[in-house]
């Protein structure tokens, strides 16, 4: 065959140590994604990665190799390179680091039904034994958290948090919405006192946002439809599977908006970007036992359940529960168990939610509240409201709250100059995950968790 008539086989089949010896941008022009293999069978490859697992029968060495876009299985036959590379198959660890040119050929007992036949191979990090095995512990793992990310579980988690963040973009941007940044640092507590970090800021304290919710409600008079995505710091002393003390949202803020109109961009949200997951990350799914048809399934509206019919309900499950009591994780795993769609949970009492949350005309014990439930028993993912636009109004939450006015005095202000009604809602994205690939815990959502007693690595 005349190489020369066709470049990009040229390219390919460059031996091993030339495109070795070059620099790393170089280099990289010459790598096949092992996630592009299957279009390229019969073709010869440059692949450079990480040592998945390996085992030797005979003169052969299956060395399975993962560069973050997949896995494969590479057969190295002993006749078929140097007695250098044949060594360097054979002495190496999970996790060394390899690079190799071969033939991508179509094999069903291989991982995925592909396999690469090695031509040329390379050893560039043996580095030391791999300290994770199998059955190691929970907390083992946590431990080693800085080299448990590698592993394809949590990788492809984060593909799906990703995708997830993607098409809620989208979603929005097609609506209208500016995406905007709210500040980390603030001078005063949005859902509570007791629940935040506190820091020192040039000798004044400061706090870590639990939500950037307040400095949307400023952004809204300027553009109506804003949202930001940022971590939260929650310092609640929870050991859930479902709390972190820091996580991720996503804030829609929406002036001329009532609660009903929230709700239902919410539902939009979820039925968008649950249909788009279904069908951008499907094998992904079905790695977590989630059948895309479950995603495909979910359809709006969803229900809307109040908190005194959720009372009567939880009684009826044989719970002793009465009104006023909270509605935790177990009330709210009761509430949805056996469900197969979300559902709202709404008009909670006003003494146990936020001081900016508008008071329900209808009940005045009550808010314009709404937690968009997970079914199969996850429980909350979203938490909304419809926001007080009264100065009065907003005087009197902070009074029964015992709450400082100095301390919201920008806020305050909001109410004084071009006030309008307007709500919003915080989507936790690691919630959402937790529920898409059915976690046991939300920490596997999420790089490196922090929880009560967890701050390393």
């Amino acid at each position: 065959m005349d190489k020369s008539a066709h470049p990009e086989t040229k390219k390919i089949l460059t031996p091993l140590n030339d495109i070795l010896r070059k620099g790393l941008a170089e280099v990289a022009e010459y790598v096949t994604p092992i996630s592009k293999l299957a279009t390229k069978v019969g073709e010869e490859v440059f692949l450079r990665g990480w040592v998945y697992r390996q085992r030797r029968t005979g003169n052969l060495s299956f060395v399975v190799m993962r560069d973050g876009t997949g896995i494969v299985q590479c057969a190295v036959n002993k006749e078929n390179v140097s007695e250098a590379e044949w060594k360097a198959a054979n002495d190496l660890y999970i996790e060394s680091v390899i690079e190799l040119v071969g033939t991508v050929v179509e094999d069903k007992r291989a991982p995925g039904g592909i396999e690469v036949r090695v031509n040329e191979f390379n050893l560039d990090f043996k580095g030391d034994s791999f300290p994770i095995g199998k059955d190691q512990s929970t907390e083992f793992l946590l431990d080693v958290r800085h080299l448990w990310v590698r592993s394809q579980r949590i990788i492809d988690a984060l593909k799906v948090k990703a995708a997830l963040l993607d098409s809620s973009r989208e979603f929005l941007k097609e609506r209208g919405f500016l995406e905007v940044q709210t500040p980390l640092l603030t001078s005063s507590a949005a859902e509570g006192g007791s629940t935040v970090f506190s820091v020192d800021y040039f000798g004044r304290k400061a706090f870590l946002a639990q939500t950037g919710q307040l400095y949307l409600e400023a952004l809204i008079s300027g553009y109506p439809l804003v949202y930001n995505y940022v971590p939260s710091f929650r310092a609640e002393p929870s050991r859930t599977p479902r709390h972190l003390s820091e996580f991720w949202q996503i804030e829609p803020e929406m002036a001329f908006y009532n609660q009903e109109m929230n709700m239902k961009l919410q539902e939009e949200l979820v039925v968008h970007y649950t249909h788009e997951l279904a069908k951008k990350v499907p094998d992904i799914l079905q790695k977590f036992k989630r059948d895309p048809k479950d995603l495909l399934s979910i359809q709006a509206p969803f229900e809307r359940m109040t908190y005194e019919k959720a009372i009567e309900v939880l009684a009826g499950k044989g719970l002793k529960i009465k009104w006023g009591d909270g509605i935790g994780l177990d009330e709210e795993k009761l509430l949805v168990e056996d469900r197969t769609q979300p559902m709202f949970l709404t008009n909670q009492p006003k003494e146990m939610r936020a001081f900016y949350m508008k008071l329900n005309p209808d009940d005045p014990r009550t808010v314009l509240d709404a937690d968009l439930l997970a079914p199969e028993g996850i429980g909350e993912i979203i938490g909304g409201s419809e926001r007080i636009s009264d100065y009065n109004e907003l005087m009197q939450r902070l009074k029964e709250q015992n709450l400082k006015p100095e301390d919201y005095a920008w806020y305050i202000d909001l109410r004084k100059y071009g006030s309008v009604p307007h709500s919003g809602f915080g989507m936790g994205s690691e919630r959402v995950v937790r529920w898409i690939l059915k976690l046991d815990s939300i920490r596997d959502a999420i790089p490196f968790p922090r929880t009560i007693n967890r701050l390393e690595p």
